[in-house]
């Protein structure tokens, strides 16, 4: 493998960096053309300057405003006379691997700000980006024709890139403004090896036939209307059925583990929002409205409420630590570009708690919140890992206590032997957390639950304690989601299952259908004796032949097809279909509502 970078410190260069300021190479750790995080960085840096370079040669008067890495590959905003449609992607993509077919160096160049902007001075959109740029310094990156502001790394050369794809086409405002002019932005991936990229294709063609969206509409779980507002989700009877399942399994655990269900208002007033900091550091992304002439915020977060709720009360050390959970409804005020089914929604339901205890239980908490979110993502087979965010750019409290607490956060993953990196200003404006990100069944990283320190509300809303020296004291505040959102996770589950849930969450465990009018009375008897065990069972009766019946059944992907004639009520048996096994049997009627409890309770802890 081919050296192309080096890093320290968390900061990568290229070798031309190195070259010109005279580094120690041997003091640095060196990159290699693979798959490794930090080298596809800079390979899918490059081939957003391959993907530029491209749509220079077949685009009349292109104008580029910026091509980063992000976490699904690269994208670069740019604008041409041409309009551009998704079929134009693979034109662009045969261009790209015309120019890297040749060798061509990437080099790097140095300059003033006066000497850019004679450059670019008839560049409207790299001129905004030079505004934006702090510093005198510039270093721009040239590959034949074409040529741009970054600051970097790049490989060396483009024939280096072979195994890249264009993936999608969108408009992107200028500079993320609303009101500024729309771009075209183009997305892609990029990879070392061919096994990669192939690997990606095939995770990518799953992924297009387990979209929720798609199997939302089929199985009929949830609806959106326009008459209703976008990013506003409609539970159908279905879809609500695995809500209430995944929320009976949370609250028995819940339950277990001493948390109080609390329930707070979905709008306070705006002074309560002014206290906390949201008003100030949230307020974007918040509904308001007024009510006597008084400004109320519509809440994006359950915390205020639970807050509330510990100031109801006079607070003894040894109520601590106090523990509330809520199924709360939350709005947020989401840019129509970014709505995307039930991943990215305006309203939903957060499996959300807070702690409240003394610093010295910090550690216990945590301990606690991560083997219970171990066993939750456990249950749903999902792999997971662990990400702690720190101090974002806009924060509120002292830097002491967020070292304090980002500290705490750190200790408990480590004494726990829990493997973590590190996502450097990723931290809520209020505390740091610990990001629960997990894997589904073809490979895709979803980020869902969380767990955030936070010290600085307690101190805001002057929350008390009496410890055990009759001293008032501040407890400290533990944020927990563990499933994030309903929506979200209940899209990521129809994507991790392809709609194929297993008997514990499935909107309808068993579908009965009785052969003629004798076995219907039967079939009543079996559907009442499963739903008596906690298991939703449906008949059958369409006006439909036998095999049309199963068929349906099967769309639906429910787990368990009973089918009822004269042979079955006489001996008092069922004629399974099997979905899970992929078989079909016979069982006594006592054996199979055993079957299905065992199913449903198996999961409780």
């Amino acid at each position: 493998m081919e050296l192309i970078g080096l890093k320290k410190d968390n900061e990568i260069f290229d070798l031309q960096t190195a070259e010109e300021l005279k580094f120690n190479i041997d003091e640095y750790q060196k990159i290699y053309f693979d798959n490794s995080k930090d080298a596809l960085s800079i390979i899918r840096h490059s081939c957003a300057h391959l993907m530029a370079q491209a749509i220079k040669q077949l685009y009349t008067n292109a104008q580029f405003f910026v091509g980063p890495v992000v976490d699904e590959g690269f994208y670069y905003d740019f604008k041409v006379d041409e309009k551009i449609g998704v079929e134009d992607l693979a034109k662009i993509e045969d261009k790209m691997r015309e120019l890297a077919k040749k060798s061509c160096p990437i080099k790097k160049e140095y300059m003033d700000r006066k000497k850019a902007i004679e450059i670019f001075k008839d560049d409207e959109l790299k001129m905004a980006v030079i505004k934006n740029i702090k510093g005198d310094t510039f270093s721009i990156y040239k590959q034949n024709d074409f040529e741009d502001l970054c600051r970097g790394p790049h490989i060396p050369d483009v024939r280096f890139l072979s195994y890249f794809k264009l993936t999608k086409l969108a408009g992107a405002y200028l500079g993320g403004d609303e009101n500024a002019e729309m771009l075209t932005r183009i997305y892609g991936i990029a990879f070392a090896t061919k096994e990669a990229l192939k690997e990606y294709n095939f995770m990518m063609e799953e992924a297009l036939k387990r979209d929720h969206r798609k199997l939302g509409n089929e199985l009929q779980l949830f609806a959106f209307d326009e008459d209703v507002g976008a990013g506003l989700p409609i539970w159908l009877p279905r879809g609500a059925r695995i809500r209430r399942n995944i929320e009976n399994i949370l609250t028995k655990a819940l339950i277990n583990q001493e948390y109080e269900p609390v329930r707070g208002p979905e709008i306070l007033k705006s002074d309560l929002w002014k206290i906390s900091g949201h008003y100030q550091n949230y307020k974007e992304n918040m509904y308001f409205t007024n009510i006597d002439d008084i400004e109320y915020g519509i809440k994006p977060m359950n915390c205020l409420g639970h807050i509330k709720v510990y100031q109801s009360d006079v607070r003894s050390y040894r109520d601590l630590p106090l523990r509330f959970y809520e199924y709360g409804i939350v709005h947020r005020h989401e840019k129509s570009g970014v709505l995307h089914g039930l991943l990215r929604v305006r309203e939903f339901t957060q499996d959300d708690a807070h702690i409240f205890c003394r610093p010295n239980q910090i550690k216990d908490e945590i301990v606690s919140i991560v083997h219970f979110a171990s066993k939750i993502m456990k249950i749903f087979n999902f792999k997971y890992e662990m990400e702690i965010s720190t101090k974002p750019q806009k924060y509120i409290g002292s830097d002491e206590i967020w070292e304090e607490a980002t500290n705490a956060l750190k200790e408990v993953l480590e004494s726990s032997g829990i493997n973590y990196s590190i996502d450097e200003g990723g931290g809520a404006f209020y505390g740091p957390k610990i990001d629960i990100k997990i894997t589904d069944a073809i490979g895709r990283k979803w980020q869902c639950g969380t767990i955030q320190i936070d010290m600085n509300l307690p101190d805001r809303f002057n929350l008390e304690y009496i410890d055990e020296n009759n001293i008032t004291q501040k407890p400290v505040m533990i944020h927990r989601a563990i499933l994030g959102s309903f929506e979200r996770f209940i899209a990521i589950l129809t994507e991790h299952y392809g709609g194929e849930f297993p008997v514990f969450i499935a909107p309808t465990q068993v579908v009965i259908i009785p052969i003629d009018k004798e076995a219907q009375d039967y079939a009543k008897i079996i559907q009442l004796k499963l739903r008596e065990i906690g298991a939703y069972a449906e008949i059958n009766l369409k006006n439909n032949t036998l095999n049309k019946r199963i068929r349906l059944s099967e769309k639906q992907k429910v787990p368990y097809i009973v089918v009822i004639g004269q042979k079955e009520v006489l001996q008092k048996e069922l004629s399974i279909r099997d979905r899970i096994k992929k078989e079909q049997y016979t069982l006594k009627q006592e054996d199979f509502l055993n079957l299905i409890s065992k199913q449903l309770n198996e999961v409780y802890f």
